[in-house]
């Protein structure tokens, strides 16, 4: 397993430029940049924060265009994440503008919206969760995830969370505009900063939502 190190910036150039071009014979004929600027520092990234939030996966280049109308191929980023929960965890992801991370609740079936909704409902824990959104987003980080327009059916006007109660999913996120410690180890540590700040409500999330069924 090779040492983290860094994020080259040719990683960042290869999305842009693939941006542009998103087709095979680009892919092809530029598939060693992706392999050696882009998935292994993925790789030796995610295994620099192993010991602390877990084992990571890489997730696959290829875009799933079954049902999209968007043909392109190829993902316009590289994702990794750390799954604490069926569709919770810790995020991390490379792309043409630089580093973003987050953590949540992501995907979603309806038994863990149910479970999600049915805690945020509680006072106690319903309570928990709002502080944890409120420090979270005031540390700088987006508080993102699937709404409702409208209040889910059976939940009152004026119910006290009634905007948490309309998240279908849950997530805090931050973007990292090209910096300029991107290239260097650096980059390990602000990940790590970030998964540990995101941590307390990832860990609300892994202990409410429990499993996809």
């Amino acid at each position: 397993m090779s040492e983290f190190t860094g994020i080259p910036t040719a990683a960042l150039d290869f999305y842009e430029d693939l941006e542009a071009d998103n087709s095979k014979s680009f892919w092809t004929a530029h598939k060693a940049v992706y392999d050696d600027s882009v998935r292994a520092p993925m790789v030796a990234l995610l295994a620099d924060l192993e010991s602390e939030f877990g084992p990571g996966k890489v997730f696959r280049p290829y875009r799933d265009v079954r049902f999209s109308k968007d043909k392109t191929p190829y993902k316009t980023h590289q994702g990794g994440f750390v799954e604490t929960r069926p569709g919770v965890g810790f995020y991390v992801q490379i792309d043409a503008s630089g580093l973003f991370v987050a953590g949540g609740f992501y995907a979603h079936t309806p038994v863990q919206v149910t479970r999600f909704r049915e805690a945020v409902d509680d006072q106690r824990r319903g309570r928990q969760l709002e502080r944890i959104v409120k420090k979270v987003e005031g540390a700088g980080y987006e508080i993102g995830g699937d709404k409702l327009k409208t209040r889910p059916r059976g939940v009152a006007e004026d119910h006290p969370r009634l905007d948490l109660m309309r998240h279908k999913s849950l997530t805090a996120s931050k973007a990292y505009l090209s910096p300029t410690w991107i290239d260097t180890a650096r980059s390990a540590e602000e990940v790590r900063a970030a998964w540990r700040e995101m941590r307390p409500l990832v860990e609300w999330l892994t202990n409410t939502v429990g499993g996809a069924e």
